[in-house]
């Protein structure tokens, strides 16, 4: 298995002590808030690519999002649109209105194309975007192929955020490393925040060899883009994908990404699919999935372009009575594990294949945990089973997985419920779904039992009795339920304080729930379908809360043409 382009990452940080029962406020009320980029620049590398439409695109989607003023302005040398020669001259005559004539679109966005020289001093460049921004709340800068080298760089260097887009050539991305290492050069080491955006045209492959070797050198995908041609004149591109993922790029500018936590839990980690399912019916977009466990498998699946219906399927492969079995490879003769795991990664690779991280459709995170140091490893590149498959490794049960030359296991001894890496990353609103029971549900569970056998007069089968002493090793007290009962113990804690920092907490949980149960998906995603309509409305606000903060003020006038 190849596994060398994986991104191994160990986390030795501690994190602080809270009491128990002590209570903190929502994460959004204590949270430094999140500044929105209000500059962006966006810049093809490749000739083919419909960059102008994209733009536009983007900066309709900004406004649509957070319902600010947005001001596109196309940067080019051909002939056509506004003449930024005597700006210089100009910008002490405009007595604080602005002075350059706009479009405007359907959608509210103004619209600016500007016609400049590869002689336009940074100074004058400068200037003119400072007094855009007194304007309007985003500005969204697309300077054409065609422009100097040096024009480029000054633009990208005033941005806030600049996104790159190409295509999956290595053309492109040898224009791309000359230019930010001439960028570097040029602005003396300082840091510029540029991220690699990959369009992939509707109808093209999304599964590509040329893919799997860039690791973490892509930021995002443009899935379906229009052909240049097609592009041209176009006001709006029917693709869902391509929506969505433009509506992905507007929310990481204006610092509204959502991010969505799965814990580990066994079968109970199956409710990650019902939470999944209602979110899309209620068009709740989620733009980033961090995973531990069965909560890195479900979100590997969605992904991968795999929806609550289709991952239900899936799920419901394995409903009958010897289900478990299909998932499980004893050893005769363990050593490292009672389980090897292979069953569970072949089936995986049955439903997303060899795919890699650089593959996906939505960005995922997958913990595992370091066997020889216990410290967290984020996995998020190389091949997306074999990180899933160290995910999931239970310490004691299952075989360790070699990453990178290191064994791995199960990552919910070191972070069950990855809400601490959204937060790494940088995602403003977390949503996190925990099915792992509390000691207080699990100590109800076991009177609700006894209440119920006491109260039936239920006898044991005595040939059950002998099966569960002898054979099972899964059976209440035996080997292989009391290392995961224990592991489970060890995971609670962890879970409870990673709670804390998410923004709204799902507990889709069972009182007579077990980690194996896989021959009963329906039951388990019936209550993460359960869970999340009963908090539909809280998940609503939250996803589309407004952030009023960081309104700049602005001036309203009317529109000074330059002459």
């Amino acid at each position: 298995m190849n596994v060398q382009n994986h991104s191994f990452e160990l986390d030795f940080g501690r994190r602080p002590i809270v009491r128990p029962g002590a209570a903190l406020a929502p994460r959004w009320l204590i949270r430094n808030p999140s500044v929105p980029d209000r500059f962006v620049t966006l810049v093809a590398l490749s000739e083919r690519l419909p960059d102008r439409f994209i733009a536009e695109r983007l900066a309709q989607t900004i406004r649509n999002e957070t319902g600010s003023t947005v001001l596109v302005a196309h940067l080019a040398l051909s002939a056509g649109g506004e003449s930024l020669e005597n700006w210089t001259g100009l910008q002490r005559k405009v007595n604080g209105e602005f002075a350059l004539r706009t479009e405007t679109t359907d959608g509210g966005v103004r619209s600016v194309t500007l016609r400049a020289t590869d002689g336009l001093a940074a100074e004058s460049l400068a200037s003119l975007l400072r007094h855009c921004m007194q304007h309007f709340q985003y500005v969204v800068l697309h300077p054409s192929i065609e422009v100097s080298e040096r024009l480029l760089m000054n633009c990208i260097g005033f941005a806030n955020r600049t996104f790159l887009l190409l295509q999956a050539r290595p053309q492109d991305f040898y224009e791309r490393d000359l230019l930010l290492r001439n960028l570097t050069v040029s602005r003396e080491g300082a840091k510029t925040n540029v991220q690699t955006i990959m369009c992939r045209e509707k109808g093209e492959d999304r599964f590509d060899s040329f893919l799997k070797g860039l690791g973490n050198e892509l930021h995002g995908f443009v899935h379906g883009c229009p052909s240049r041609g097609a592009a041209e004149g176009l006001q709006y591109w029917h693709d869902r994908d391509f929506n969505a993922d433009i509506r992905r790029l507007a929310r990481e500018v204006s610092r509204r990404r959502v991010g969505l936590a799965l814990s580990s839990g066994g079968a109970r980690g199956l409710a990650h699919v019902g939470v999944i399912q209602v979110l899309e019916e209620h068009g709740i977009e989620v733009d980033v999935v961090a995973g531990c466990s069965m909560g890195a498998y479900v979100g590997a699946v969605w992904a991968c372009g795999y929806d609550g219906i289709a991952m239900e399927r899936l799920a419901r492969e394995v409903e009958h009575r010897w289900g478990l079995f299909e998932l499980i490879d004893p050893f005769i003769l363990p050593r490292q594990g009672f389980l090897r795991g292979e069953k569970i990664k072949r089936r995986l690779k049955r439903s997303i294949g060899e795919v890699h991280f650089s593959e996906l459709t939505r960005p995922l995170r997958v913990v595992a945990t370091h066997l020889a140091s216990l410290g967290r490893v984020v996995l998020s590149s190389g091949e997306v089973a074999q990180a899933v498959h160290a995910s999931s490794a239970i310490p004691g049960a299952c075989v360790p997985v070699s990453i990178d030359g290191e064994l791995c296991i199960d990552g919910g001894i070191s972070d069950p419920l990855p809400v601490d890496v959204l937060e790494e990353m940088g995602i403003e609103r977390i949503i996190a779904v925990n099915t792992i029971p509390t000691p207080d549900y699990l100590r109800s569970r076991l009177e609700i039992e006894r209440e119920r056998d006491a109260r039936h007069g239920r006898r044991r089968s005595a040939f059950k009795q002998w099966l569960n002493t002898y054979l099972n090793y899964f059976a209440p007290g035996n080997i292989l339920d009391t290392i995961l009962r224990s592991f489970n113990g060890a995971q609670m804690r962890v879970a409870e304080f990673s709670s804390l920092s998410a923004d709204l907490v799902l507990r889709p949980l069972s009182f007579d729930g077990r980690w194996h149960d896989f021959r009963r998906p329906g039951k388990y995603i019936a209550i993460g379908r359960r869970e999340a309509e009963k908090h539909i409305e809280e998940l609503k606000a939250l996803v589309h809360r407004k952030e009023s903060n960081y309104e700049p003020p602005l001036a309203h006038h009317s529109l000074a043409p330059l002459t």
